[in-house]
């Protein structure tokens, strides 16, 4: 109980720190206010012509520009936002106010995006809430109808040394934020809010990107709160306080089949806070001939309270439980580091690696792990499958590696 209220305050204290974080025009920048366009903050007025307009002038100016999305509330049918700008000048898309998605299910199209930046260089997204209204989504899905395509909140697409920093996302009716085929992404002071029964609401997803940055950020979800795709690396994921979720996760790889070899490499995790999530550190592949492999990952300092799985490599990753692809894995995955992993579990096995017979996992170490279950050190327990590694300092519950 001690160490849930722990994590509850600091979850909060990232929450208050994030509140705070500014989203001002830049500083000397051209300006280019979303009212003189003919945007009505009234939420009910469709806004996206206005803003696009405003982006088309901001990203023709010959110097830094800044669209400006003052208080208030502004509806956004959809809205893809395109370089790259005159002369590659940098471009702030700031917002002090709150962009509303359409009322109801599938009023975003069929792109399966809300609002989209590509083909941009230096492109900076400050605060601001956009709130994707989601429930009637979720709500379709629930029943198992022929429901609307599903849309992202927020995507940085084909793009490079980008700032997305102070964000609020709250309710998408699919991934919160999204970063997709960029090189040199920084996501700082984000949150993202969402109920933990709300399906595929990952906070972010990285796809396909390398040099990728996320600090501070307080994620709560029914999804994973951070989510590693393939064909990602150099990764770097620190502060970050997560649940509801199901944890950071690499993966799913591995599901669909094809020639394509699904890699994911070069990634820290380090500094988190999970509190009631159904995972915390996870890799999950599915079974099946598709190639690939995940390799040169640390996950370092990380408190865990009352966390279903807070240590799990599972190479037989099927959530659904029927039509599930059989076989062993062919992702391999090797040279996986967990120090300083501490805190409570909600199940026996607070250590689980589950992997490939096939491809068995190699190179994982375990080093000062201090994992209870019920508050009782001996009654954790750790379950390895197909797995070579190797531990060092204390190690609990005891390493089967």
């Amino acid at each position: 109980m001690a160490m849930a209220k722990s994590v509850l305050s600091l979850l909060a204290h990232l929450h208050a720190a994030v509140l705070f974080l500014p989203a001002d025009p830049a500083a000397g920048a051209a300006m280019y206010n979303v009212l003189r366009y003919g945007a009505r903050p009234d939420g009910a007025a469709d806004a996206a012509g206005a803003f696009l307009r405003a982006w088309a002038d901001a990203c023709r100016s010959t110097r830094p520009a800044t669209v400006y999305v003052p208080p208030g509330r502004f509806l956004v049918s959809s809205a893809t936002f395109t370089g790259p700008c005159h002369g590659h000048a940098a471009v702030t898309f700031a917002v002090a106010g709150t962009l509303v998605a359409p009322a109801g299910a599938g009023g975003r199209g069929l792109s399966g995006r809300w609002i989209t930046f590509e083909n941009m260089e230096g492109l900076v997204v400050s605060g601001g809430t956009f709130d994707g209204r989601g429930r009637a989504l979720w709500a379709c899905r629930a029943r198992g109808g022929n429901c609307p395509t599903p849309a992202s909140s927020l995507t940085i697409a084909n793009s490079r040394d980008v700032v997305v920093a102070g964000v609020r996302s709250v309710d998408s009716e699919l991934f919160h934020v999204v970063v997709l085929q960029c090189v040199g992404v920084t996501v700082r002071g984000v949150t993202v809010e969402a109920p933990a029964d709300s399906p595929n609401t990952d906070g972010i997803h990285i796809h396909m990107s390398s040099h990728v940055s996320v600090y501070d950020a307080r994620i709560g979800t029914g999804d994973d709160c951070i989510s590693v795709g393939p064909g990602n690396s150099h990764l770097w994921i620190e502060r970050v306080a997560c649940g509801p979720g199901h944890g950071i996760s690499i993966g799913s790889l591995g599901k669909q089949e094809g020639m394509a070899v699904e890699a994911v490499q070069n990634v820290t995790v380090k500094t988190t806070w999970f509190a009631g999530t159904t995972n915390g550190l996870r890799i999950k592949t599915w079974g099946g001939s598709k190639r690939g492999f995940v390799r040169g990952v640390t996950f370092a300092d990380a408190t865990m309270s009352g966390v279903d799985n807070p240590i799990i490599i599972d190479q037989r990753y099927c959530p659904s439980g029927s039509g599930c692809p059989g076989g062993s894995s062919s992702i391999r995955i090797s040279d996986v580091r967990y120090v300083g992993i501490r805190g409570s579990s909600a199940t026996p096995v607070a250590v689980n690696f589950d992997c490939s017979r096939s491809n068995p996992c190699s190179g994982i170490r375990l080093q000062d792990v201090a994992l209870t279950y019920r508050s009782r050190p001996a009654a954790a327990k750790s379950y390895c499958r197909n797995v070579q590694g190797s531990t060092l300092g204390l190690v609990l519950p005891p390493s089967c590696l």
